[in-house]
């Protein structure tokens, strides 16, 4: 008799087409988004520092992409979306934000305008399967009438991100036309015959690129880059440094930022909500939070003096007599461009000031710190 597991055993995870890579390399792999990817090569410090001072070369093949194509493409995203992308011309992309009716966020993500009526959404890994649920249900619920296609294509894409000071440098070896491509602009550019994604974001706080390429060649392209960017310094890098580098930037992370219950602007994203569209969703709720306030902000601060690192939950104090509980910290590590902790938190709105005094509450201890103005480590003119 054939006899039934008391335990179901867990659904594998995914591995990109880098997996066989990475562990090549020596990648220590982790869990993360359902994914199993490299947490770090050699380690975190080291490979924060080679993005910072030359270059590091990041999977993000996790991530997802959807593309939108028709005459109506752009007024749907522009309905779903807070950022206006009638802004953008062809090539051009810029940030924004999924929300909820309430503005309640559902991710962030970049959004590029491929073609006048074709656009790209790339999305976070975590969120692929809900931020493609919720977009069909807006579009099956209420606008069924436009005129557009969408299709998730995630499953057909590898990418990976250049990123760093030299990071040009390297990459116009394969390919020169890259050294026009501005700042959050995107074109289509070839490698063996076959067409990839090239734009010029991150998120790490330095220059450098992204590359969305079909599957099949995304080892050839890994290596061919790797291999052009040794002399000049390029390291992997994994999801630790990715972490490091993005809170010393001050970028915020869905998950710990951002979730359904937070809002764009108590976030600090209001410079990524087009509050003079006529429609979005959301819009009552973020247009009163510009206009009123809230009554939390997240805010980026640094320790004052030698302490252990910040990390996620850790409560934040008040820092005068007091001694009040004012909110909790989202994210936090030792900088290792700094050499010591910094971190971003949610607190009280009157406390989120840049020069405010507060106190982080580790290890049963509290250390002083003060608010800082986003991003936390700035290099040096």
């Amino acid at each position: 008799m054939r006899t039934i597991p008391l335990v179901m055993e867990q659904s594998a995870l995914k591995k990109t087409h880098l997996y066989n890579t990475h562990l090549s390399l020596g990648g220590r792999m982790v869990e993360f988004g359902g994914w199993d990817m490299p947490v770090l090569y050699s380690s975190i410090i080291k490979e924060h520092k080679s993005v910072r001072t030359s270059a590091g070369l990041f999977d993000i093949s996790h991530m997802g992409e959807f593309l939108f194509e028709g005459p109506d493409a752009k007024k749907f995203l522009n309905i779903i979306l807070t950022n206006d992308l009638s802004q953008l011309e062809s090539g051009q992309g810029q940030y924004t934000l999924l929300c909820q009716d309430n503005g309640g966020v559902i991710d962030d993500l970049y959004a590029y305008r491929l073609e006048e009526d074709r656009f790209l959404l790339v999305v976070n890994a975590s969120r692929i399967e809900i931020d493609w649920m919720w977009i069909r249900s807006q579009r099956n619920a209420n606008y069924k009438s436009l005129d557009l296609d969408m299709t998730d294509i995630s499953d057909n894409y590898s990418a990976m991100a250049l990123q760093g000071p030299n990071s040009s440098k390297i990459l116009s070896f394969l390919f020169p036309e890259i050294l026009t491509l501005q700042k959050n602009n995107i074109s289509q550019i070839s490698f063996n015959n076959e067409a990839i994604w090239a734009s010029r974001t991150g998120y790490t706080g330095e220059d450098g690129f992204e590359l969305i390429t079909p599957n099949i060649q995304a080892v050839e392209l890994w290596e061919k880059i790797f291999k052009g960017g040794q002399s000049l310094g390029l390291a992997p890098a994994g999801l630790g440094a990715r972490d490091t580098l993005r809170t010393e930037a001050g970028y915020s992370l869905y998950g710990h930022e951002l979730n359904s219950e937070t809002t764009p602007i108590e976030a600090g994203l209001g410079w990524a909500v087009a509050d003079h569209k006529i429609n979005f969703l959301g819009k009552d709720t973020c247009v009163t939070q510009k206009k009123d306030g809230t009554s939390r902000k997240c805010a980026g601060f640094k320790m004052i003096g030698k302490s252990p690192p910040p990390r996620e939950n850790y409560i934040i104090f008040d820092s005068s007599e007091d001694k009040r509980e004012i909110g909790q910290v989202t994210s936090g590590t030792l900088s290792p461009s700094l050499g010591y902790g910094i971190g971003l938190g949610y607190v009280e709105s009157n406390y989120a000031k840049p020069g405010t005094s507060i106190e982080i509450e580790i290890r049963n201890n509290r250390f002083p710190a003060e608010v800082v103005k986003r991003p936390i480590f700035r290099k040096p003119d």
